[in-house]
């Protein structure tokens, strides 16, 4: 019995690309890079964290210019891409881009980290997502509370994550939000 489950563990059986799912049930994405810490990033003076929530979490983005600010800084609440079976908050190309872009807005980023596929099938990445935005809109957070206009929350994303937040954006209860910038969306 054990050489099978050994073997089991070693015979794939579907192979996506980004994706390679053993017979065993074990899940290997071959090309995702190291993840990208949380902190300060010296280049644009940005600060990250992480906020974990139960099934999904959150990597939050304060920009230099948040302390001295006179008013409220707009919120962004980003969803990464990735065809919603790769990459995350901690993605180094996702987190470069968030600590620039936070920095040039200057803006509060809210960057979800979804379930993926096909551990966690969609719906759950909507369901992570939905649940991310109505945390951030409920100014749970003591950055969001501290730095975050309520009144003047986007949503954005690339390829799956512009997918995410058209589904976002069409939800009854989210009729705050100000705007969505789909980047290059996945449908």
């Amino acid at each position: 019995m054990a050489s099978n489950t050994a073997a089991d563990d070693n015979e794939v059986a579907h192979e996506f690309g980004l994706v390679r799912v053993y017979k065993s049930g074990r899940v290997v994405r071959p090309f995702v890079a190291p993840p990208a810490a949380p902190g300060l990033d010296s280049a644009t003076g940005v600060d990250s964290k992480d906020v974990h929530l139960g099934d999904y979490s959150a990597r939050l983005y304060l920009p230099p210019s948040a302390a001295a600010a006179a008013a409220k800084l707009p919120v962004i609440v980003y969803v990464h891409g990735g065809g919603f079976v790769a990459e995350s908050v901690a993605s180094p190309n996702g987190h470069r881009f968030l600590n620039s872009l936070t920095a040039a807005c200057p803006a509060l980023a809210v960057s979800v980290e979804y379930r993926l596929a096909p551990e966690h099938p969609l719906p759950a990445a909507y369901d992570d997502c939905v649940a991310a935005l109505r945390w951030v809109l409920s100014g749970a957070d003591p950055w969001v509370a501290a730095h975050g206009d309520l009144g003047r929350v986007f949503v954005a994303g690339d390829s799956a994550g512009a997918n995410a937040c058209h589904h976002l954006a069409i939800q009854p209860d989210v009729a705050r939000l100000k705007g969505a910038v789909l980047i290059h969306p996945w449908f």
